[in-house]
């Protein structure tokens, strides 16, 4: 039974990690055991019907992989078109989002986390699943992430479709502060453990979903969801100081960035962040997230142009700098495996998929993931993505988790904790903790650079679990969101409320 430090967005799901780590299981178990509660308890951040990435540093030390199990674009034999509307919301500063049945992508993270238990998983796959079936049975209370973005569009997003409105309203038409009970979440969860992953694809609840989904005159049908395969890579390299760091490749985008970002900085901050520190971010900032805007949301071959601008990052800094809502959980164990998870629904399309109590994404309707358009994308094409979950090993043998939620601010978040960790003589938590700058719109007429002065989740939730050399397991979560601890020993257990 090895260690476990585990970092997720709510107590439940750390509640989850923690149950599995003392039966056994190790890291890559307890993190996909949280990240599985999320899916039930974060409504409106995360669901069943997600997408995701999985990054993972194996115990034996050997190159770290991603799992790929991000939004695939339906409609394989369909017309495309219909059965969306565009809704304008004050969250975030303003977020425009097409919602409705045909905003809803193929998901894929639950098979990326099949995926990744055969490989690296120690516990069945049932023991796995049977925390969020507990959690659905017993039913939760919105967190404050949920809250928040539920406060801003329960009526808009959340009130169009009758199972949802009921869920999240109370009898005045306000967001509940009661108990959510979905019985059929519950058996939906109950047929996942017991089938597996392909439960979402070729079972029922494929059938249940694409049935709905095409009767509101949505085009996710049952090819869409047979079709999708997870994908298994080599994680995107970088090296800072004496750790190696892997994250997210192309296709997804955000990998790109953090790798980028962390090359230009140089070092930086050289100790804690200071005014020079933070001119030189934003400079970074605008650089790696300008090019992205204007070159690799649009291109035809990401992987291609992603690799010329890494190349031209370590061939010429100077040349460089001149020119989207989800879940995050971490974990690591005594063995040096480590586990970084990112997954999302989008916005919420709105609606419950009948029979499933599964509230159903609206990745289509993402304008930050569909530079082409609400269908401007071949079916069976991953769409774009913001997400990084990234591990890292370290010279000495330590091993390190990290990620983050937060849309656009996702790589900006990374990559100010981890430069504030391993360049700028932060502890984890630290470098979480510490206020942030996020340039926004990078690069356009309207750029704004936003200064943290008050901590928000609009800045992202950072979580983090740390194995140093010694064994010393350390977990952090980000104050920004109702992040949780647990810290799991193998011989006594502790559960600390902060490290």
């Amino acid at each position: 039974m090895p260690d476990v430090a585990l970092a997720a967005p709510n107590e439940a799901a750390a509640d989850a990690g923690e149950q599995i780590a003392r039966g056994g299981g190790n890291a890559i178990d307890a993190a996909l055991a949280a990240a599985l509660v999320t899916m039930v308890n974060e409504v409106g951040i995360v669901s069943l019907s997600s997408g995701g990435f999985i990054t993972v540093q194996p115990p034996d030390g050997s190159a770290p992989q991603t799992v790929d199990g991000w939004m695939e674009m339906p409609g394989r034999g369909r017309d495309l078109g219909g059965g969306t509307w565009d809704v304008h919301t004050a969250y975030g500063d303003g977020v425009t989002a097409t919602i409705g049945a045909g905003s809803v992508a193929a998901h894929g993270s639950v098979a990326a986390f099949g995926e990744a238990h055969a490989r690296w998983g120690s516990l069945p796959w049932h023991e796995i699943v049977a925390p969020a079936i507990d959690v659905a049975r017993g039913g939760f209370r919105l967190g404050s992430a949920s809250r928040y973005y539920l406060e801003h569009v329960h009526d808009l997003i959340f009130g169009w479709d009758d199972q949802s409105r009921s869920a999240v309203h109370d009898v005045d038409g306000q967001v509940t502060t009661g108990l959510i009970v979905l019985p059929d979440l519950m058996g939906s969860l109950e047929l996942i453990a017991t089938e597996g992953p392909a439960a979402l694809h070729t079972g029922d609840l494929a059938r249940l979903i694409s049935a709905d989904v095409l009767d509101r005159g949505g085009i996710l049908g049952p090819r869409d969801l047979a079709a999708y395969r997870p994908v298994v890579r080599p994680s995107l390299l970088s090296t800072v100081g004496d750790w190696t760091l892997g994250t997210n490749p192309p296709p997804s985008v955000g990998g790109v960035c953090v790798a980028a970002m962390l090359r230009l900085l140089d070092g930086r901050p050289y100790a804690g962040w200071d005014g020079d520190d933070v001119t030189h971010l934003v400079r970074v900032q605008r650089a790696v997230l300008g090019h992205r805007l204007a070159v690799l949301d649009h291109t035809d071959d990401l992987e291609r142009d992603a690799a010329a601008f890494l190349d031209l990052v370590d061939r010429d800094h100077l040349a460089v700098l001149e020119s989207g809502s989800t879940a995050h959980v971490s974990a690591t164990d005594s063995e040096g495996g480590a586990c970084s998870v990112t997954v999302s629904s989008g916005y919420s399309s709105g609606m419950i998929a009948k029979g499933t109590g599964i509230w159903l994404n609206n990745c289509l309707g993402e304008p930050e993931l569909n530079a082409r358009g609400l269908h401007g994308l071949p079916p069976g094409t991953r769409l774009l993505s913001n997400m990084a979950p990234t591990v890292g090993r370290h010279t000495d043998g330590s091993a390190l988790a990290i990620g983050s939620p937060g849309a656009d601010r996702i790589t900006s978040a990374i990559v100010q904790a981890v430069a504030g960790f391993v360049n700028g003589g932060l502890g984890l938590q630290q470098a979480i903790n510490h206020p942030r700058v996020h340039v926004h719109r990078a690069g356009r007429p309207d750029e704004v650079v936003k200064t943290e002065t008050d901590l928000t989740m609009y800045y992202g939730g950072v979580a983090a679990t740390l194995r140093r050399h010694d064994g010393h397991l350390v977990a952090a979560a980000d104050p920004r969101r109702d992040g949780a601890i647990r810290l799991v020993r193998a011989a006594t257990d502790h559960r600390p409320d902060a490290v």
